[in-house]
């Protein structure tokens, strides 16, 4: 008996001992409670996903189609190519749309901005086909124009057959990582979108045949008043695609995308981005450096001038996930005494690289600031001069 309570007592702790330690191994995946079957949490400023659930299954993306459209404006507003006053006159094909619209009228002409509202506000099928049309000439050009742009943006997993996302098409897909991707690429490059998909209600006027008409835009998008730190960006919900939502929230100076696909109910959908975007501010914490403080110049062997000056490529930036932490980060630069001449500005001249708990996050290129030719027998006369006058 004494030694069966012994031996009981032995592996118990060990079964004490050992809890603790696997749930220090756990994944952080094991504290997300997800109902949708396909989600995507990304920080936007690096692309890290910080968590996902069958982020690559093609799936019917609805409106959320639109993200895509609207990229496609916003570079097209950056190019110079249309302007935000330019009128945009329906037609009767984008007037025939179903499904969600802004009801408008074959004929109707309306300012881009306001064809964008309807689109960011009211998620309006019709003012996104009428805005397809004024950028391409007809949306099955534009379409092309959208594939073209997931092509270059490396979505393996997406395929458009219109602007809107009202096609049942097995040919019409993407995925939670692709809509992420797109999400990013409009947020991160033109951020101007946030100040319409911030919107909650907004009033506009039709002018038709039939005279002026008060028309309210409401928001599609219920977590502008559910999750305190939203900025938008679409949802989308058809029978097949079911209910989706590309959410995108800004706390702390971190900007995180939430993608929902194919949940059951818009309860659910808003529901799941919630989980996520809460997640993700639970675990993250982000290190920024803007590398804006001076480099000292580099010494030059045989150049036009002593010495060259440096710049960085560029910020860095790094996120924490694992709860480490980045208050112990630490840039070490690693310079030449010396390099011969010439350089070229822009040219690779050393490296930032960024250090934490004693293991290597990332590093950050050191580029000459100036070009600087080999000095020839006229530039050493010169310096001779230079020195026998001083």
């Amino acid at each position: 008996m004494y030694w069966r309570k012994r031996i009981l007592a032995i592996i118990l702790s060990l079964i004490s001992w050992l809890i603790p330690a696997w749930s220090l191994t756990m994944p952080v995946s094991a504290e997300v409670k997800i109902s949708s079957p396909s989600v995507v949490l990304m920080e936007s400023s690096t692309g890290k996903v910080i968590y996902e659930l069958n982020a690559t299954d093609r799936r019917s993306p609805a409106s959320i189609t639109k993200i895509m459209t609207l990229l496609l404006t916003f570079e097209q507003l950056d190019a110079g190519k249309i302007a935000l006053e330019d009128e945009v006159l329906v037609s009767t094909y984008a007037s025939s749309m179903g499904g969600s619209q802004v009801y408008l009228a074959e004929g109707e002409i309306q300012s881009l901005e306001t064809m964008i509202k309807c689109i960011t506000i009211s998620s309006g099928n019709d003012a996104s086909v009428a805005v397809a049309e004024h950028i391409a000439g007809s949306e099955e050009a534009f379409v092309a124009m959208m594939n073209q742009k997931a092509a270059e943006l490396g979505l393996a997993d997406t395929h458009f057959m219109d602007s809107c996302g009202l096609s049942d098409s097995d040919e019409h897909y993407t995925s939670a990582r692709d809509v992420a991707i797109m999400s990013r690429e409009l947020i991160s490059k033109y951020p101007k979108v946030l100040q319409y998909t911030t919107i909650w209600m907004e009033d506009i006027v039709h002018e038709t045949k039939n005279g002026s008409s008060n028309f309210t835009l409401s928001s599609t998008n219920k977590l502008l008043k559910q999750y305190q730190w939203t900025t938008g960006l679409k949802t989308g919900s058809t029978s097949k695609a079911k209910y989706c939502i590309s959410a995108t929230a800004s706390k702390d100076g971190i900007d995180l995308i939430a993608v929902v696909m194919g949940a059951p109910d818009p309860k659910t959908r808003f529901g799941d981005a919630k989980t996520l975007l809460s997640f993700g501010y639970s675990v993250c914490s982000l290190y920024i450096d803007e590398n804006t403080e001076p480099l000292p110049n580099l010494m030059l062997e045989k150049g036009v001038e002593k010495e060259v000056p440096l710049r960085y490529e560029s910020e860095f930036r790094y996120l924490d996930t694992e709860g480490n932490g980045v208050s112990g980060v630490e840039k070490i630069i690693e310079l030449p005494d010396s390099v011969p001449a010439p350089v070229e500005e822009g040219q690779w001249a050393g490296v930032a690289r960024y250090m934490l708990a004693g293991k290597e996050i990332g590093q950050i290129p050191v580029l000459y600031a100036a070009t600087v030719e080999k000095a020839g027998l006229w530039d050493y006369l010169q310096q001779i001069w230079k020195m026998y006058l001083l």
